[in-house]
């Protein structure tokens, strides 16, 4: 199983980018995948979540800012990332679920939702 999650990097506040992250193996893109992220001495945090129907959920940190979505054909699910600020400086990591079965809309924010993660990739904003 592999969530092979790319795009981050060193940008200043305001800026703009866009993570990507392939599942490949026992990982299902089709039930669900999130974003989530942890800054430097802090806990593990929801971001974004997309599941199988479309529906998608964000933080209310980055409503508005970023956007999560989903490419079939590539099997590559995308976080744009606009109006980037100091304090989303993390590594954001993806995960995915073993289960076929979309997940309940109130869980999507859950960590325990998701089976598998990927190895982060690390957003730096200056400001």
């Amino acid at each position: 199983v592999q969530l092979q999650a790319s795009g981050g990097g060193l940008v200043q506040a305001g800026d703009s980018l866009r993570l990507s992250c392939v599942p490949s193996g026992r990982a299902s893109s089709s039930s669900g995948l999130a974003w989530f992220r942890q800054a430097p001495g802090k806990e593990r945090e929801f971001v974004a979540a997309i599941r199988g129907s479309g529906t998608t959920v964000y933080a209310d940190s980055v409503k508005g800012r970023f956007t999560i979505s989903r490419d079939k054909t590539k099997n590559t699910v995308y976080l744009q990332m606009n109006n980037l600020k100091p304090g989303d400086t993390a590594v954001y990591f993806c995960a995915a679920r073993s289960s076929p079965n979309q997940p309940i809309v109130s869980t999507m924010g859950q960590r325990g939702t998701y089976d598998y993660w990927g190895q982060g990739t690390l957003v730096t904003v200056s400001s």
